[in-house]
């Protein structure tokens, strides 16, 4: 069975957001681009054919008034409701946090390069991958305070790295990238040039190789989504001639 997963798109403008997912994710994709009005269907809808949800990274701040921030975030709410399995990648991260009760704040400073994680405990979201993951970080946000009912899953010195309420998983990091959205994501950054050549230094081939394995954690969060079944908050499709 091939997992039918929707990708919300929270990228701003041209960006190689898309086809790292489309890629990594090895699912039948369908792409929503937030930023211009695009969500999926909620769950209880008729149109609703996926079997998880994933959530991009993004150029905005999660708490920006933007109408279409404001509309995503009553659609995540209800995914996280219906017990579908979503991931939220760094600003996603950031997003569901946000959406489902935590709090995220301006760090004041960039966590820009590969930087090492530790994951803290199990869960299926990591199985087979290292006790100490190496992955591209880029964001000047991050989750101060974790929705009720959640469990850090991964933590690094910026905070926390990864999360899980319920069926909703956070990672801060980007286990989609690739050397060559690594070295794109400095080069347009407005930093000191000090910092970008700091941060370019990351990209070697021992650490790209590492955050290779980090890509698995896209192999387990589909096995969840396929493995899916409806739990009681979500309603159970009817057949054509109208019973459950």
């Amino acid at each position: 069975m091939t997992a039918q997963i929707a990708v919300v798109d929270a990228s701003i403008g041209d960006t190689p957001a898309q086809q790292n997912f489309q890629r990594e994710l090895d699912a039948g994709t369908t792409v929503f681009e937030a930023s211009a009005g695009e969500r999926p269907p909620t769950p209880a809808s008729r149109r609703w054919s996926f079997d998880g949800v994933v959530v991009s990274g993004s150029q905005t701040a999660v708490y920006d008034d933007r109408d279409w921030i404001h509309e995503l975030t009553d659609w995540g709410r209800r995914v996280h409701a219906a017990g579908v399995p979503a991931l939220g990648v760094c600003w996603g991260h950031q997003f569901f946090a946000q959406a489902l009760g935590g709090r995220v704040v301006d760090m004041g400073e960039y966590e820009l390069g590969y930087r090492s994680v530790e994951r803290l405990g199990d869960d299926p979201l990591f199985d087979g991958l290292p006790a100490t993951l190496t992955s591209f970080e880029t964001h000047s946000d991050r989750v101060a305070e974790l929705p009720p009912g959640a469990t850090t899953l991964a933590r690094n010195p910026y905070g926390v790295q990864a999360y899980r309420v319920g069926r909703t998983y956070g990672v801060q990091f980007h286990p989609e990238y690739d050397r060559q959205t690594a070295s794109w994501v400095i080069d347009g950054k407005q930093l000191p040039d000090e910092r970008l050549a700091a941060a370019r230094e990351t990209i070697t081939d021992e650490a790209v190789a590492a955050a290779d394995a980090t890509k698995g954690l896209f192999d387990n969060f589909r096995d969840l989504a396929v493995d899916h079944q409806p739990t009681a908050s979500e309603p159970t499709p009817r057949t054509t001639d109208g019973r459950r």
